[in-house]
């Protein structure tokens, strides 16, 4: 049977969602991370989530790739698109977008400086660069939705639930209150409600 290999608070929660939205025959599999005895390490050596283990022993990982094929299995419920066209280029730049600038860019530097420097000195003015790069991102972000409810088209895809990730995110920033972000954002949270109402049962 395919695995979905998960862990809580994790950016998987996206590839998660659209197993629940998809009623996808994946068994879900929630492992603990940055432990050396976790199982995840069998699964992909570089120990992270999500990871998708399929029914002849294959596993594919990253999220940028998992979204595209998660939704291509359920093509009739419209959360990506159709090959060649804009609506899935665009689905495919947001996730870039949300990958490079948000995850990579942002988040990724604000909960784990020292992976940028062994120097605890300078751990703050690495968070304090890495809050501003997702201030920008976000920014960006929240220009789109201004308007509109979805990132591409008139409804839900995969990019929304990749968004939603970072939208459950926000309410406590590293080293800020909790609601302090996600008030500034009232344009975000949509796609983290959605996304909690699908994997909460």
């Amino acid at each position: 049977m395919t695995v979905l290999y998960i862990a809580s608070g994790a950016c998987s929660l996206a590839a998660h969602s659209l197993v629940h939205e998809l009623d996808l025959p994946i068994r879900i599999e929630s492992v603990a991370l940055r432990t050396p005895d976790s199982p995840i390490h069998a699964i992909n050596p570089l120990g992270r989530v999500p990871a998708l283990q399929l029914d002849d022993g294959g596993v594919l990982t990253e999220n940028s790739a998992l979204l595209p094929y998660l939704a291509d299995l359920r093509p009739e419920a419209g959360l990506f698109a159709p090959a060649g066209s804009r609506e899935r280029a665009r689905i495919q730049s947001w996730i870039g977008y949300l990958t490079s600038e948000v995850h990579v860019g942002g988040f990724h530097p604000l909960n784990r400086p020292e992976r940028y420097s062994a120097d605890a000195g300078a751990h703050p003015g690495i968070r304090a660069q890495a809050a501003e790069q997702l201030h920008q991102a976000l920014a960006h972000i929240e220009h789109h939705l201004n308007g509109q409810q979805w990132l591409v088209g008139e409804r839900y895809t995969i990019a929304d639930a990749y968004l939603g990730v970072f939208a459950g995110w926000l309410p406590r920033p590293p080293g800020g209150p909790p609601g302090s972000a996600a008030e500034r954002r009232p344009h975000l949270p949509a796609t983290g409600r959605h996304m909690a109402a699908l994997t909460t049962h």
